[in-house]
C-alpha cells in the first residue's frame, strides 16, 4: 500500500486519458485499446511513484478483470446466439413482422417502433441505423419529413433495442460495472424506458400529423420483405426462440444457461427449416458468424453478421478499460476523486444527478459510451452500496445516461456513425439529436425517480451484510497478496 495521491496527479492522469482518446478517435480515427493500456500503465507510474508496488497494482487489474468475466462471457455467448438466430431465419421473421408496421400516417411512430424491434432482434443500434434505418430515411424523404425529425425517430427506437435487449453488448457491461445480473438489470430498466418511450411516441404522433395526408414510395419496404420472403423460411413459429429469451428474463433464469439455450434453439431453427448443416453451425457460423449470400447488397449487408468473432472488439475493449479501472482503483484514485464529487451529492437525488453527469461528462471528453460505462460504474459503486441503493439502480442509470447521450455527441464513435449513416448530424438548424425524444428523455426520467425515490429499490439487510462480507473477503485477500509480495521480496534478498 502507498500513501495517498494528490488530487493534482489524479487530474493529470486524466488529463492524458482525455487527451489521449479523444486524440486517437477523433484526429487518428483508431482504435482505444491499446491507448487505454499505456493509459494504465502512466497511472501505474504515478502510483508506483507514490509508494504502491506493482504486484499490488496488478492484483487490482486482475481483480478488476475477474468482475468482468460473467460479462464477457455473455457477450460471447451472445455473438453466438445472433450467428445461430440469423442462421435459423429468427431475426429474419422479426425484421419481416416488423416492416409491416409501415404506415404513411404515422410514420414517425412507426419509424421508431420498427427501429426498436429491428434493435430489440440485433441487439444493436449501429447495424439498425445502416440497414432499416437507410430504408426509413428514403421513406422519410419521400414523404418530405424533416430528416432531422426521420433521423431522431430512428435513432430513438435503435436505442430503445440497444438498451434492451440482452444481446446489446453495452446492456451485458452496464450490470457487469454495477455488480448486478443482465436480466434485473433489463426488468429494472422497464420503469425509465417505459414512460420515457410513450412520451416519444405521443410527440412523434404530434408531429407526424401534418404529413399525415401525403403518399410514400414504399418500394425500398417491399423489396426488402419479398427478398427476406423469397431467400428465408419465414413463419410465426420462429418467433418462438425471442419469446423464451422474454420468458427468461420473467422467470429470472440465470443468463449464461438462457442464452446458450437460445444459441441452440437457433441451430435447431437452422436444420428444420432453412436446410442449415449442424456441422456448419457449429464449426463456423457460431465462430465467424453468418454470411449472407441472397445477391441483395442490401440483405446481405443487414444479416452478414454474429459469431463469437465479433464479440473480441467489445471483450478486448472492456479487458483493457478494466486494466485502467483497476489501477485507479487499487492506487485508491477512484476514491480520492469520489471523496471530492461526492461532498456534493448529499442526498439520494443529489447522488443520481452526479452520476449521471458523470457519464454525460466522459461521453464529451473521452468521446465513447464504454467508457461513459465502465469508470462511473467504477466510482460509484461503493456509494450506492452504502446507501443501501441496489446495485441494479445504479446499473440503470449508467445506461440512462451513459449509452443514451453517447449517440448525440458528434465525436462520439456512436455520433459519428450515426452522423455518417444517416446523412443527419446531430446538431444545427436540421439536426436529429433535438428530435431523438426517447434519448433526452431517458436521464431526466432516471433523475426524476432519483429525487423522488420512485423505483429506487433498496437492500435489504441481509443484502447489506452479504455486500460488506464480500468487501471484507477482497480486503483480505488484498492483504494476503501484499504480505505474500513482501515475503517473496525478503525471500529473495536473503
Amino acid at each position: 500500500m502507498g500513501r495517498k495521491i494528490p488530487l493534482w496527479q489524479i487530474l493529470l492522469v486524466l488529463l492524458v486519458m482525455i487527451a489521449s482518446l479523444m486524440y486517437t478517435i477523433i484526429v487518428v480515427e483508431g482504435y482505444m485499446h491499446c491507448v487505454l493500456i499505456l493509459c494504465a500503465a502512466f497511472a501505474a507510474i504515478i502510483a508506483i511513484i507514490n509508494g504502491y508496488k506493482w504486484d499490488y497494482l496488478e492484483k487490482g487489474i486482475l481483480r478488476n478483470i475477474n468482475a468482468s468475466m460473467q460479462a464477457l462471457l455473455i457477450l460471447l455467448v451472445v455473438g453466438m446466439l445472433i450467428g445461430t438466430w440469423i442462421a435459423g431465419g429468427i431475426i429474419q421473421t422479426m425484421i419481416y413482422y416488423g416492416l409491416q408496421i409501415i404506415n404513411p400516417k404515422i410514420f414517425l411512430i412507426a419509424a421508431c417502433l420498427l427501429s426498436a424491434v429491428v434493435s430489440l432482434a440485433t441487439g444493436s443500434s449501429w447495424t439498425t441505423a445502416g440497414t432499416v434505418g437507410i430504408a426509413l430515411i428514403g421513406i422519410g424523404t419521400a414523404l418530405d419529413i424533416n430528416l432531422g425529425m426521420t433521423a431522431g425517430a430512428i435513432i430513438s427506437g435503435a436505442y430503445f433495442g440497444d438498451k434492451m435487449s440482452p444481446l446489446s453488448d453495452s446492456t451485458n457491461l452496464a450490470p457487469a460495472m454495477a455488480g448486478d445480473t443482465l436480466f434485473e438489470h433489463i426488468r429494472h430498466m422497464v420503469y425509465t424506458v417505459t414512460p420515457s418511450l410513450v412520451i416519444a411516441l405521443i410527440i412523434y404522433g404530434v408531429l407526424g400529423m401534418r404529413y399525415g395526408g401525403k403518399s410514400a414510395d414504399l418500394s425500398s419496404v417491399t423489396d426488402l420483405m419479398a427478398g427476406l420472403k423469397a431467400n428465408f423460411f419465414i413463419s410465426p413459429i420462429l418467433l418462438v426462440p425471442p419469446l423464451m429469451v422474454i420468458l427468461m428474463i420473467v422467470f429470472k433464469l440465470p443468463a449464461i444457461p438462457g442464452l446458450l439455450g437460445g444459441s441452440l434453439m437457433g441451430v435447431v431453427c437452422a436444420v428444420a427449416f432453412q436446410g442449415g448443416s449442424i456441422g456448419e453451425l457449429v464449426g463456423i457460423t457460431m465462430y465467424q458468424g453468418y454470411t449472407s449470400k441472397t445477391g441483395i447488397e442490401f440483405i446481405d449487408q443487414l444479416l452478414t453478421r454474429g459469431g463469437l468473432s465479433s464479440m473480441f472488439y467489445s471483450a478486448v475493449l472492456v479487458l483493457s478499460a478494466m486494466c485502467l479501472a483497476g489501477v485507479l482503483e487499487a492506487s485508491d484514485m477512484l476514491n480520492v476523486l469520489c471523496e471530492k464529487l461526492l461532498k456534493f451529492a448529499k442526498s439520494r437525488g443529489s447522488l443520481v444527478l452526479l452520476t449521471i453527469a458523470t457519464c454525460i461528462v466522459i461521453n464529451i471528453l473521452c468521446a465513447d459510451q464504454y467508457v461513459s460505462i465502465v469508470l462511473p460504474g467504477r466510482m460509484y459503486k461503493q456509494e450506492f452500496e452504502d446507501r443501501r441503493l441496489k446495485r441494479k439502480n445504479l446499473s440503470r442509470i449508467l445506461e440512462d445516461a451513459g449509452t443514451m447521450t453517447s449517440g448525440l455527441i458528434p465525436w462520439t464513435t456512436c455520433g459519428a456513425y450515426m452522423t455518417t449513416t444517416l446523412g443527419v448530424g446531430p446538431w444545427g438548424a436540421g439536426g436529429y439529436a433535438k428530435y431523438a425524444f426517447l434519448n433526452l428523455l431517458n436521464p431526466l426520467v432516471s433523475l426524476f425517480y432519483g429525487i423522488t425515490g420512485i423505483t429506487m429499490e433498496k437492500m435489504s439487510e441481509e443484502e447489506y451484510q452479504q455486500i460488506l462480507h464480500e468487501r471484507e473477503k477482497a480486503k483480505e485477500e488484498e492483504l494476503a497478496a501484499v504480505h505474500m509480495n513482501d515475503g517473496e521480496a525478503v525471500h529473495i534478498i536473503t
